[in-house]
């Protein structure tokens, strides 16, 4: 038996399509995989674990040219550690950054949410001027 996931497996595993998955391979932003006997691919735990990675990255607003150079780090080996962390470091404070802000729009949002509780538990009976119209 083979060892490793389909693309197709992969891809749910990962919650890609199997498009992004060869776009992403085809980039360099993930190695492609090893491939079984029948010439397909068979994504293992690591190479599972790198898309989770970038996945993750992805969803958090790094860019794909970010994420490339990250790779590109990862894959230059040992000597660039410090420059990886670096880089991962200005993307967390990015991405605190983004919560501190989702955080502020979220409180006008709840802000507003409250206005119209408090207007549907004390409704205010606004007198309507209705104009009839005679022919």
């Amino acid at each position: 038996m083979t060892e490793g996931l389909g693309i197709a497996q992969a891809s749910s595993a990962i919650g890609l399509t199997a498009h992004t998955l060869r776009y992403y391979e085809r980039i360099g932003l993930a190695s492609e995989p090893p491939r079984g006997p029948d010439g397909r691919r068979r994504y293992t735990e690591t190479n599972l674990d790198w898309l989770r990675l970038i996945t993750r990255l992805r969803s958090t607003g790094m860019s794909i040219a970010e994420m490339c150079r990250y790779a590109d780090l990862v894959r230059k080996g040992p000597a660039t550690v410090a420059e990886r962390r670096e880089l991962l470091q200005s993307h967390r404070d990015a991405v605190h950054q983004r919560i501190e802000d989702l955080q502020r729009d979220l409180a006008v949002i709840d802000a507003k949410i409250e206005t119209y509780d408090t207007t549907i538990d004390n409704p205010v009976t606004v007198p309507v001027s209705v104009t009839v119209r005679q022919e």
